[in-house]
């Protein structure tokens, strides 16, 4: 039911054919915008400067008295990998900088909600604080941050979220998208933001010979970049240049296997080899895995894994979250069914993608508030239409995940839901493509109505009509390993800047089923409309087994050339996208 449209994507690029390693890559980076290979660099010494972070310096001051009056430090961070990532640099490098008293807290998702509430600002009394240090969270805490500062108590916000219409009174304010900030990247994850203010903290205190006086080494931020790595790409941030600078300098952590041993663990329960490192790894593998803890229990887990310094230590935390993965994934599942149920039922009889709704709404009193989030990108994926499931919360409270898509900025669409209806949402906070809120269930359907009537009317219909962009055909003599690996370890690929996909004509040899979901391939490449003698294993996951034409059908895939590794023998794999 969902329009889509093949868009062979534009090569604006300008960069020389000599500055890659082949035409392939050539293609590819001109099909990304670009050009030079200064814009390919991945050097720390490219990364923008730590100045032009509004509030960095104000930050730093409070930080230092903090040390210098061995105040009570406590970390407030969040319950999703990037949150949990932000924790764990703050206490590594403090601790690095030989700060003793330091303590962290994680709002548990089922009871507290989000941010630098009231309630948690209570709950982190237990540790007599005189400074607060949120990660990831705190742009809209205006009400915790005035309990805070009820209790003599100061505070610094570290976020990345987008700023509502007044800041909370915090003590120094660090968010790329605050206003009258001049940081050149947006982009920044909740960890980059962390990081690159305990950067200025060693900057500042090297510069007062802080660690000379103490007898402590300088401490090597640099040793904390493949956590910084995995919590921006868990994040699903835009990966502009300076966050790939920080994710492909992580990842040569990982590689060389000078990583923490916690990352090290995630990647052995994913059964992913380390020395082979890619961004896919930690979206796919590593992320999910950390998330689970704060999905379905306590991030608190998570965290531990990544402190952890003893390897066994660290496999025995990390095989506790693949556990709650697989549940994770058993509860994702069955909700999956019944909300496609629910949307079937009710829309099958549609004649035309027009008549589908601009948003889905969906809401089970016995759905998992941990899982939202994932049932409405699953939703989103399907329809290609924003969603939003929301699950129960506390007394009449129902608390929503909303996913969205290209052109519809959700965050603004939800400012203008609440202002134009007073009362109606209780919070919400996020991203152009990720948001959350909380509201009274019995306001669920006036909210549905006057979501949708103001996407009607501030987003042009023409969003919801799909576009697969393709980086065009491969060639015969490039469907091969070293294709692969050269488009692999090209750069950090991830949102905004997309892993190369292709789209050919091919001949179904074989077809094999895998666990009634997946479809095992070997293709035969089809060029100028006759079959070649170069064949290519595949495979698709989580697929619709009734779209699948049989053994002998030609077909138009969209794919991804990958690496299959299986029992130590490496050679090409095209992941397959679309049955176009």
């Amino acid at each position: 039911m969902v329009m889509m449209t093949l868009v062979a994507r534009e090569r604006k690029g300008k960069i020389e054919a000599q500055d890659v390693a082949s035409p392939l890559l050539h293609r590819i980076f001109a099909g990304r915008d670009i050009d030079s290979k200064d814009d390919l660099s991945c050097e720390l010494k490219d990364l923008h400067p730590i100045s032009q972070l509004k509030g960095i310096h104000k930050a730093v001051e409070v930080l230092i008295d903090a040390i210098e009056s061995a105040a009570s430090i406590v970390i407030i961070g969040d319950f999703d990998a990037d949150g949990a990532t932000a924790t764990t640099v703050a206490v590594r490098s403090l601790t690095m900088m030989g700060v003793k008293n330091i303590h962290y807290l994680v709002p548990n998702r089922f009871e507290f909600g989000y941010g630098l509430t009231p309630e948690i600002v209570d709950q982190a009394q237990q540790f007599k604080p005189d400074l607060i240090i949120t990660v990831d969270n705190g742009i809209s805490s205006i009400d915790g941050v005035a309990r805070a500062k009820a209790l003599n108590c100061r505070v610094i916000i570290t976020d990345h979220h987008l700023p509502g219409r007044s800041l909370p009174d915090a003590d120094a304010i660090i968010n790329p998208n605050q206003p009258d900030c001049d940081f050149p990247s947006k982009n920044l994850a909740g960890v980059g933001v962390i990081f690159y203010l305990m950067l200025a903290l060693k900057s500042k205190l090297q510069q007062q010979d802080y660690f000379q006086q103490q007898q402590i080494p300088v401490p090597n931020l640099t040793s904390l970049l493949d956590i910084v790595a995995l919590g921006t790409v868990a994040d699903v941030v835009p990966l502009d240049k300076n966050n790939r600078i920080l994710v492909e300098q992580g990842l040569k952590r990982m590689r060389s296997k000078q990583c923490c041993a916690g990352i090290q663990a995630l990647f052995s329960v994913a059964g992913r080899n380390i020395h082979n490192a890619v961004s896919s790894d930690l979206g796919f593998s590593c992320g999910p895995r950390l998330n689970a803890a704060g999905r379905l229990d306590d991030m608190s887990i998570g965290i531990e894994t990544l402190l952890a310094s003893d390897y066994q230590q660290a496999m025995e935390m990390a095989a506790a979250l693949d556990d709650l993965n697989r549940e994770r994934r058993e509860i994702e599942s069955s909700m999956k069914s019944e909300a496609l149920q629910i949307l079937e039922k009710e829309f099958s009889t549609l004649d035309s993608e027009d008549q589908l709704p601009v948003i889905f709404c969906l809401y089970k009193e016995d759905w998992h508030q941990g899982v939202i989030g994932i049932l409405a990108a699953r939703i989103r994926e399907r329809y290609h239409r924003p969603a939003i499931i929301f699950a129960p919360g506390d007394k009449g409270i129902i608390k929503g995940s909303a996913r969205s898509i290209t052109g519809l900025h959700i965050r603004d669409i939800l400012d203008v839901v609440a202002t134009q209806n007073t009362n109606l949402v209780d919070k919400f906070g996020g991203h152009a493509m990720a948001a959350g809120l909380s509201m009274a269930e019995e306001n669920l359907p006036q909210f549905i109505d006057a979501i949708n009537h103001v996407i009607k009317e501030q987003v042009d219909a023409s969003v919801f009509e799909e576009k697969l962009f393709s980086d065009g055909a491969l060639q015969r003599d490039e469907f091969n390993l070293n294709s692969a690996d050269q488009i692999r370890f090209a750069a950090p690929w991830g949102q905004l800047f997309p892993a190369p996909v292709f789209d050919n004509q091919f001949q179904i040899i074989q077809k094999r089923i895998l666990k009634n979901a997946h479809i095992k391939l070997t293709l035969r490449l089809i060029e100028n409309e006759s079959p070649t003698a170069t064949t290519v294993d595949a495979i698709a996951f989580n697929v619709n087994l009734e779209e699948w034409p049989e053994q002998g059908a030609l077909v138009h895939l969209l794919y991804k050339l990958d690496v299959n590794e299986f029992r130590g023998v490496s050679s090409p794999q095209l992941m397959i996208d679309r049955l176009l």
